[in-house]
């Protein structure tokens, strides 16, 4: 039995807010379970200097975790005077994810970027802001193609991402942090609409695991990602 009373392949409840905020040109608030994330998206008529000239956009994204979007209160970063490790790896899996589902040469010369701040966290922060950042980065891409700066969608496929485990021996989908915290194994699977995989990071935690739970997992992310897929495609009307 897992401690949320859940079916080893049930998602937590899954909700996305869109236009949560006034400025930004796309916006949601993700909720997965108690996982909540705040993502905007800022459109600038730049990019790096590494791509000027090419003709090509680019996607980033930065991640923050709130004081108190945990048990007891963490310092701010800014505070501390520099970003956290784990921070900047989840800021940059963020930003090559989402990446992996835009034609950049459709965006045209411009950089989008997604800012992805985790107001409370039960688990799978990373996959919320990746699930919600598309969300995000889809309403200011509508937006661009409204106003004619862009003409043909740039946004190859939704992308999404859920986190998948071992625990108590049996493989289960979408982990809260009591599962996290205990699970043998756990992953964290990011996908493309269609099952195309874009990245997968696996790591024993304690215990070792088969091929063959490796590939129940991989089926229940599956499964996972085609229902974030469809939040997602309704959140922004399609």
């Amino acid at each position: 039995m897992r401690p949320s009373g859940r079916q080893l392949n049930q998602m937590r409840p899954v909700s996305i807010e869109t236009n949560v905020t006034k400025h930004a040109e796309g916006s949601c608030m993700i909720r997965m379970g108690d996982t909540h994330v705040l993502c905007t998206a800022t459109i600038e008529d730049r990019v790096p200097p590494f791509i000027k000239g090419s003709g090509l956009g680019w996607v980033t994204a930065e991640y923050g975790m709130l004081p108190r979007s945990t048990t007891s209160r963490m310092r701010r970063e800014a505070a501390m005077g520099k970003q956290g490790g784990r921070t900047v790896e989840i800021q940059r899996l963020i930003g090559r994810s989402l990446r992996a589902g835009v034609d950049r040469s459709a965006l045209g010369e411009r950089q989008i970027t997604v800012d992805c701040d985790v107001i409370q966290a039960d688990g799978g922060t990373r996959c919320a802001s990746i699930t919600g950042g598309w969300v995000a980065l889809k309403l200011a891409v509508q937006k661009l193609m409204k106003t004619g700066q862009v003409t043909s969608n740039p946004l190859i496929s939704p992308v999404a991402a859920v986190s998948c485990g071992i625990y108590a021996g049996q493989p289960v989908l979408d982990l809260d942090y009591p599962e996290d915290s205990e699970a043998g194994v756990d992953g964290n699977f990011i996908m493309l609409a269609n099952g195309q995989m874009i990245e997968t990071q696996m790591s024993a935690e304690g215990a070792t695991y088969s091929r063959d739970q490796m590939n129940q997992l991989l089926d229940l992310a599956e499964q996972g990602v085609a229902e974030l897929a469809a939040a997602q495609l309704a959140a922004v009307g399609e």
